[in-house]
């Protein structure tokens, strides 16, 4: 057990027996009233955001968590099929627990798993890719003078946002967090 002070965000504690990750965590002290903690969590299994407000000093259960970096095999009806390097288990991991970062995944990735004991709780994908773009409308000499985005389809099959100058086989380095482009890349 450890006390209220002792988390931050990004921990992951068990929260009236379900697992929870604080995604804020703000020291509060009002004029005259006792100091507390403010905490938005969210549900591991469901993904629900809570807030609660923790007293000082109060005793939460930190759970132990192992994070190992595995590679995503393929997709299998809403699940990703991941392989730890070492031993070569294969795992299935709800994609949902990729987030976002789901449409992403490329066969051959290394992705970043965490497990309470056997049980995969959370997933992510890397926070940087790079990728091919597979269609977009060709690009104009002289459109590089605006900030001026159009749409581009990747070798995953998602689309994002691309400067005007960029055309097909351009190779392109995507944050999966937001899923901007962050850089053109010469291969």
């Amino acid at each position: 057990m450890a006390d209220t002070g002792d988390i931050g965000v990004g921990s992951i504690i068990r929260f009236n027996g379900e697992l929870v990750q604080i995604m804020e965590y703000q020291h509060r002290t009002p004029g005259n009233l006792r100091a507390f903690y403010q905490a938005k969590m969210r549900n591991l299994k469901n993904g629900k955001q809570t807030e609660n407000r923790f007293r000082s000093g109060e005793l939460v259960e930190v759970v132990r968590v192992d994070y190992k970096m595995m590679q995503f095999i393929y997709p299998e009806n809403g699940f990703a099929v991941v392989m730890d390097n070492e031993n070569f288990e294969q795992v299935h991991i709800p994609m949902t627990m990729f987030g976002d970062g789901a449409k992403f995944l490329k066969e051959g990735m290394e992705v970043k798993v965490s497990f309470e004991g056997d049980e995969p709780i959370i997933a992510e994908a890397p926070t940087f890719i790079e990728s091919q773009i597979t269609y977009t409308e060709p690009g104009m000499k002289g459109d590089t003078a605006t900030n001026t985005l159009k749409r581009a389809t990747i070798d995953t099959g998602t689309e994002i946002n691309v400067p005007l100058f960029f055309n097909e086989g351009d190779w392109v380095k995507i944050d999966t967090r937001t899923g901007n482009y962050v850089e053109r890349i010469k291969k």
